[in-house]
């Protein structure tokens, strides 16, 4: 199972020989790091969204839809506190503390978080979203500056806080509930170990509604479902296949995954990384239904977007969404085994905005390692909503038999 972003290929020679002459001495014994204290996840300060709460997840999430012929049409939204089944959220490194992990207190960057990915699935799911000491973005970048860089996030005071609300929402809060495990980057790396430790091959896995692993490799046998990182849990082929696998990272048609590519590759040449299309489960090409931020708005930062239309209109709401724009397909090259390709289908006859933003870069220079991997979750936010309604009605209609 890959449990890191990146792998190194040697290690580093950290001690000194000393000459002949020298004598050796002993350094005197440091005292053990205190082991972090378990937090206490019945305190609600510990948590970002549940259910019919004033939290994060109690926000404004009106889009504006733009057609292509620059017609505009407002499209509300609101949550559904009758939801039939839970979703449990675990979020990406988006984390501004100084130290390795993060503390637990809601910050902006968490607060965010939640906006961009995770509260519009409170119309489908009763939201719950653990604050937890995740790996921060400091820390994250002294990671990748090394060449032997190995950031094991299923091991560490990240993993156990997720683990330990994890355990006290089936113990408090699930009362025999199907619920759908969303994630992104970390918070899927995470999810992947919980997966495999505590849920796959286990009877929680009954309760498993699906599992949507995003900005993530789960590696699978080439040609199989199922076999790689779960033993028991296959690739979603449908909207009405409950405790099933939706994964996928996502990158433009016009910047494939380079060599030095963060997602799309396992090490294991049996194995391929599973891509599974959100807006095309049975396989193929399928239009994306994306919640873009107007204001470029993304989990780390922002990019001022063109207008949406021209002549440019007043947009008065927080999303935006382009049918007919954007459409992806499951896609491989040299590079990387499985990757969503995302095609942009701009047209410079129509008033709409042709194109999107989302990259990653340094200055004007876009890191294409990355891919998309800011709005990975955004671009199939729709697809992503439409597919967990239906699998709601599937497993409340198996529920009852």
């Amino acid at each position: 199972m890959l449990k890191q972003l990146v792998v190194g290929s040697a290690l580093l020679a950290g001690l000194a020989s000393a000459g002949p002459a020298r004598a050796q001495t002993t350094p005197a014994a440091q005292p053990a790091a205190e082991a972090p204290k378990p937090n206490n996840y019945a305190d609600p300060k510990t948590w970002l969204c549940r259910p019919g709460a004033h939290d994060a997840c109690d926000i404004d999430e009106t889009a504006t839809v733009v057609a292509a012929d620059g017609k505009l049409t407002r499209e509300t939204w609101q949550a559904d506190p009758g939801a039939a089944i839970d979703c449990f959220y675990v979020y990406p490194t988006i984390s501004t503390d100084p130290g390795q992990n993060s503390d637990m207190t809601a910050d902006p960057a968490e607060i965010n978080v939640i906006k961009q990915q995770f509260a519009r699935f409170a119309s489908k799911c009763r939201p719950y979203a653990p604050l937890y000491r995740q790996i921060t973005l400091t820390g994250l970048r002294k990671m990748l500056a090394s060449p032997n860089a190995v950031p094991a996030f299923g091991e560490g005071v990240q993993y156990d806080d997720v683990r330990d609300a994890w355990n006290y929402y089936l113990k408090n809060d699930n009362k025999g509930r199907g619920v759908v495990l969303v994630g992104h980057s970390q918070g899927s790396f995470i999810l992947t170990d919980l997966i495999r430790r505590e849920i796959d091959g286990k009877p929680m896995q009954s309760k498993l509604v699906s599992a949507i692993l995003m900005g993530t490799v789960v590696p699978v046998p080439k040609g199989k479902d199922v076999g790689g990182a779960f033993q028991h849990i296959p690739l979603c082929h449908s909207a009405s296949q409950i405790g099933c696998l939706i994964t996928f990272a996502s990158f433009r048609s016009t910047m494939a995954p380079p060599a030095n590519t963060l997602f799309g590759r396992v090490p294991d040449p049996n194995m391929v990384a599973a891509c599974v299309n959100p807006a095309a489960l049975a396989g193929g090409s399928g239009e994306l239904h994306a919640y873009l931020s107007s204001d470029g708005r993304t989990i780390t930062g922002t990019t001022k977007p063109k207008p949406w239309v021209v002549p440019e209109a007043p947009i008065d709401t927080p999303w935006v969404s382009v049918p007919g724009l954007l459409t992806a397909k499951c896609a491989s090259n040299d590079n990387a085994s499985g990757y969503l390709e995302v095609t942009v289908n701009g047209n410079p006859n129509d008033p709409r905005v042709d194109d999107i933003v989302g990259d990653i870069g340094i200055g004007n220079n876009v890191l294409a390692n990355w891919g998309l991997h800011l709005i990975d979750v955004n671009l199939a936010m729709g697809n992503l909503l439409d597919v967990v309604g239906a699998q709601a009605k599937a497993y409340s209609a198996a529920s009852r038999k």
